[in-house]
């Protein structure tokens, strides 16, 4: 008996709190399928304000227009003797119906286009950084710093397929996370490189489209630091919803950190470019690069729907310069995109040797980073065993 009362008291007090969080605007951040997520920047602040205003405006024209509706049907019903009035305009009732709204409406438009012009206001910003929606990734172009990266979703393929149990951040986790540093003005340009995508992150307040061949603006200005989730809001395509976005907000100091090591990376990579690799490990670093094309091709290269199959491939098979080709530049009217902007050259090489030695392939050649370079420039691509 106590257990099921105290049962009982426990499901009164969830639905107790789910009301709370409804109609309370402090309560409201606990559950973000309740409300907004709790922003962390003034303009994110200022949308949250103005969905409670517009909130409770709504909520006091319901309650009195249907206070109004009720009363009307419980007081002049039939079964106390009501009888319809004659009347068959009002002018002044009319006037006050027509002013009133117009008076909320304008004290609606008032607020909401401040928050919009500020929305619009890029000027004045601390730093800039580029945008591109690739299907289905994005890149990050810093041009202050000199720092350029591609971010991609990096939820296994094992939690995606139902093989492994999902993770905290299933489908909202990257490899390499935007960051910025907080207290600064921070103003983006969104562009794509092939459909329309969208960048949205609800607790920074941002989302926009980004269109091929335009570019938008907007800003951002983060007060705490702290791990900002968010992802691709425009359908674009079969993997819309595996183009998560990550942003990281650091100190400063730690931001100049971070440059300095994106740099020292990049660095590293254009020394691999001028490496002679063996054959272990281009296949070795070709396994990691070739999880962004198993999203089409199949983990296995067995082709996923009408995406054709790895396995036995006339181009996986073929000559060399045709296999690199394709993937430097893809195949137009096709889903194939080009790789050749997104990686590295020791990246192709690697993935090119992959898809020709494993995945059910075993045409024994390999390639180096130097012949991905030549091939780049349009030179001939030797066979290499």
């Amino acid at each position: 008996m106590h257990v099921v009362r105290r049962s009982a008291r426990s499901g009164a007090a969830a639905r107790l709190a789910v009301l709370a969080g409804a109609f309370l605007p402090g309560l409201a951040f606990a559950e973000y399928g309740l409300n907004f997520p709790a922003p962390v920047t003034p303009i994110a602040q200022k949308i949250f304000d103005l969905h409670m205003l517009i909130l409770w405006i709504c909520v006091a024209i319901f309650v009195v227009v249907f206070g109004f509706m009720f009363y009307s049907i419980a007081k002049h019903r039939k079964s106390l003797g009501a009888r319809p009035a004659t009347f068959h305009d009002n002018v002044k009732l009319e006037v006050f119906w027509t002013i009133i709204p117009f008076l909320i409406l304008v004290g609606m438009a008032i607020p909401s286009t401040a928050t919009l012009i500020e929305m619009e206001d890029t000027s004045r910003s601390d730093m800039t950084v580029k945008i591109t929606g690739y299907q289905w990734k994005w890149k990050y172009d810093y041009p202050d710093h000199d720092v350029s990266f591609f971010s991609n979703l990096s939820t296994p393929r094992d939690q995606i397929e139902n093989r492994a149990d999902k993770g905290d951040h299933y489908l909202i986790e990257v490899d390499n996370p935007v960051v910025l540093p907080v207290k600064k003005k921070v103003r983006f340009l969104l562009t794509a490189n092939d459909v329309i995508h969208a960048w949205w992150v609800p607790q920074l307040g941002v989302k926009k489209d980004a269109i091929p061949g335009f570019i938008n603006e907007m800003w951002t200005y983060i007060e705490e630091p702290g791990v900002y989730r968010g992802q691709c809001a425009e359908l674009c395509g079969k993997d819309h919803g595996f183009m998560p976005i990550v942003v990281n907000a650091v100190s400063q100091e730690e931001f100049d950190k971070w440059v300095a090591s994106q740099k020292q990376r990049a660095a590293g990579e254009a020394a691999a470019a001028d490496k002679v690799w063996s054959k272990n490990e281009l296949l070795a670093k070709g396994k990691q690069v070739y999880q962004q094309c198993a999203a089409c091709h199949g983990p296995n290269g067995e082709g996923v729907g009408p995406f054709p199959k790895m396995t036995g491939s006339k181009i996986a098979t073929g000559p060399i310069a045709e296999h690199l080709n394709i993937v430097l530049n893809g195949k137009p009217g096709t889903a194939m995109q080009a790789f050749g902007p997104q990686l590295s050259d020791a990246d192709i090489a690697a993935v090119v040797t992959y898809e020709r030695n494993a995945l059910g392939n075993q045409v024994g050649d390999i390639v180096q980073p130097a012949q991905v370079a030549a091939a780049r420039k349009g030179g001939a691509v030797a066979q290499a065993k």
